[in-house]
């Protein structure tokens, strides 16, 4: 891998690692403060908002600027939605900006890999993003329930307790010691910043500021990232025209034989995932009694899952081989079903590993090509616009119908069994699709594969 691949990690991680973690305290603070469950549910679809309305202009945005650059300038939009969180804006919309400063940052993350690697390398730097996304993931959403956690926070300033977890004899005190050595000198920093301007500042206010400082952090790595050759794309400056155009780019890649199979995959992926990161600290709640900083843990575990499963996928699987991973889909809505039969912890943590597993195997050859189709149709960062437009819209949708159901009463097990239906039978629909393409437009999806299979650069 290229050099500037790595500082593309950094910067992910980073930033990623914040924006798990606040979801969880922004969680928190709903139900501290007595919001109703509804809208710690509708955290989701908020976040989602603006990859759906800004679609038409963040992937063009991404291709006119350096994608360092927008990286750079997205992570300075998730401090203000910290900043707004933690000055008394209502949550939901304080976290729709960070949702914003999310829109604007992907296009550009997935679309410097394709100006960055060559085709063959695109199944191994998503399995090594996405991996150490979901590994993020894990230490985020661990990070943020600590933080939040008055006895755990009380701990963080004493440094004596990382020394103590040097017999490391499991993966929680693995996790645990990871989790305190991001967060003691996170949380010193940020509780010196707030005794400064905040001498009332609670628990939560307190780790808010240290996720503000994660996203600096990543800001800073967003500076050393390389300008590749690729030229710049000038964007129509009028909004029809840039609507236009996104509408072209959206039509062309769901004309695409190979294009629409992987986006059709990855838009439900992602909407049932988005939304299963609320159900699961739910489904704890109601399965096993667990409290925000125990259910949190649980996101983390089918996260670990994830993470091996992507790692594997990089190894095993080539870009022409990724449609052969559709079947993994339907087992996955299968085992999220069987979640509701699950209510012991020593049962429900390798089932979610499992359940993660699969996940992982299945997303990451799917968006290797979903990116590869998209570079050569329209530019990456189009494509990555059009990729987040349907994912996202999936996750407003299905975050809104979840969200609708809550608020008239439907437990988090009904969700569950909702949830698992629609992803075996959708991916069942899309297995039949490509098969459908295989037998009617074969000449054209052969084709298709072998340029998959080859490498222009």
């Amino acid at each position: 891998m290229k050099k500037g691949f790595y500082t593309i990690m950094s910067a992910q991680f980073f930033s990623s690692l914040a924006d798990n973690a606040l979801f969880v305290a922004a969680v928190e603070l709903l139900r501290t403060s007595g919001q109703p469950e509804w809208q710690r549910a509708a955290l989701v679809p908020m976040f989602a908002l603006f990859y759906v309305v800004l679609a038409p202009f963040v992937g063009a945005f991404a291709d006119a600027v350096p994608k360092g650059r927008v990286m750079f300038v997205a992570n300075l939009v998730k401090v203000v939605g910290c900043m707004m969180m933690l000055f008394g804006s209502h949550p939901l919309i304080s976290y729709a900006i960070v949702g914003l400063g999310a829109a604007a940052y992907s296009p550009a993350k997935y679309g410097i890999l394709t100006e960055l690697l060559p085709p063959s390398q695109l199944v191994k730097a998503n399995g090594w993003i996405e991996g150490l996304t979901i590994g993020s993931i894990i230490l985020g959403v661990v990070l943020g329930g600590q933080l939040v956690s008055l006895n755990l926070t009380e701990r963080l300033t004493d440094f004596s307790l990382l020394a103590a977890a040097t017999n490391l004899d499991s993966l929680g005190d693995v996790l645990l010691f990871a989790v305190l050595a991001v967060a003691a000198p996170l949380y010193q920093c940020a509780e010196f910043i707030t005794s400064l301007t905040m001498p009332d500042a609670s628990v939560i206010d307190v780790a808010i500021v240290a996720l503000a400082l994660l996203y600096v952090v990543a800001a800073v790595f967003n500076l050393y990232i390389p300008r590749t050759e690729a030229p710049l794309q000038p964007f129509a400056h009028s909004v029809p025209g840039l609507v236009r155009d996104f509408s072209r780019c959206n039509a062309r890649l769901w004309g695409d034989k190979l294009g629409q199979i992987s986006l059709a995959t990855t838009t439900l992926f992602w909407g049932v995932s988005g939304n299963l990161r609320y159900i699961v600290l739910a489904w704890g709640a109601a399965a096993l009694g667990y409290g925000t900083t125990q259910a949190s843990s649980l996101v983390g575990v089918v996260a670990i899952g994830t993470a091996f499963g992507a790692i594997l996928a990089s190894v095993r699987m080539r870009l022409d081989q990724a449609t052969s991973v559709i079947p993994l889909g339907i087992a996955m809505g299968v085992l999220i079903i069987a979640m509701n039969f699950i209510d012991n912890v020593w049962v429900a943590a390798p089932f979610l590993i499992v359940l993660g597993g699969l996940g992982g195997f299945l997303v990451v050859p799917m968006n290797a090509l979903l990116q590869h189709r998209g570079h050569n149709l329209m530019g990456a960062g189009r494509s990555i616009a059009v990729q987040n437009f349907n994912e996202q819209a999936c996750i407003l949708g299905l975050g809104a119908f979840y969200t609708g159901m809550t608020r008239f009463g439907l437990s988090a097990f009904g969700a569950i069994t909702i949830f698992g239906i629609l992803v075996a039978g959708v991916m069942w629909l899309i297995q039949r699709w490509h098969r459908d393409n295989r037998v009617r437009y074969r000449a054209e999806v052969d084709h298709l594969l072998d340029i998959a299979r080859r490498d222009p650069h």
